[in-house]
């Protein structure tokens, strides 16, 4: 499956009985190879997702609606197309259920299935569900860390450039978390823009903030999905800057009532919290 094949840019008819065959599963792998990734992973992590619009009957007709919180680890074979995501929650708007455990289980499943490409699942996504009474817990902070969007660069490259990366190699170790709220890139079908706040978290040669800011700049007119996007950062800051430890986590606004929030860590830790920003 591509992404020309998926729903996205289509028009599509509204299904508003549980489908599961929805879910509009895509490799990972044609894109890791593109940034030198053959084989297993070189790093861990997870692409949190919330989904902000999902509602479904219960026994007795009466709506139920829910925040979700879901889990894609990133070892899987395969993403889902966002759309195909949303279509499929839309799907439950008017299917009658006994429980919100059931719809939990019932999203837990297919997800899961999805992200193994119909093979057997090795890692299961992770399904949270916030029902009303707990909406006011949500709390909204940005992403901690230095702002490297205070820095007065020169910007003129609007595709990824990795050249713009630089460390003091030769210089003593530093432990920083840098951030930027300038990322953008686009949707590979349809073009429309992504908007994104990235953290840098990284022990190791420090990195120059002026080249790190025009290299992340450089992605706004570039075609990727979130996941990619944020593998391809990942990546080309190790190669390039080579800290020991490092780990990229970046939030998009949402679309369609779907945000995708992806981390990859070069080490075991807890997953960043996720917490949405004022965008989101």
């Amino acid at each position: 499956m591509t992404p020309d094949q998926s729903p996205l840019g289509k028009t599509t008819d509204y299904v508003d009985q549980y489908d599961p065959s929805l879910l509009f599963p895509l490799p990972r792998e044609a894109k890791r190879v593109e940034i030198g990734i053959t084989g297993s992973v070189p790093f861990l992590g997870a692409d949190l997702w919330t989904a902000f619009e999902l509602s479904w009957l219960n026994m007795k007709g009466k709506p139920q609606v829910a925040i979700a919180h879901i889990t894609i680890p990133c070892e899987s074979t395969h993403i889902v197309e966002s759309k195909s995501f949303k279509l499929y929650l839309n799907s439950f708007n008017n299917t009658r259920l006994d429980s919100a455990d059931a719809v939990r289980d019932r999203i837990r499943d297919d997800i899961s299935r999805a992200i193994w490409g119909g093979e057997a699942v090795k890692s299961s996504a992770g399904v949270r569900l916030l029902l009303p009474e707990l909406f006011e817990c949500e709390p909204v902070k940005e992403l901690e860390g230095v702002s490297i969007d205070r820095l007065d660069v020169e910007c003129d490259t609007y595709q990824p450039t990795p050249a713009f990366l630089s460390a003091a190699l030769d210089e003593k170790p530093v432990d920083e978390v840098l951030v930027s709220d300038l990322l953008r890139s686009n949707c590979p079908v349809t073009g429309q823009p992504d908007w994104g706040s990235v953290q840098i978290r990284y022990s190791g040669p420090q990195i120059d903030q002026a080249g790190l800011l025009q290299y992340i700049v450089s992605f706004r007119n570039h075609n990727e999905f979130h996941e990619q996007c944020v593998e391809r950062i990942y990546m080309d800051i190790m190669a390039r800057c080579k800290p020991a430890r490092l780990m990229v986590y970046a939030r998009y606004t949402r679309r369609g009532g779907l945000d995708i929030n992806p981390w990859r860590s070069s080490h075991p830790q807890l997953p960043p919290p996720n917490t949405r920003t004022a965008r989101q």
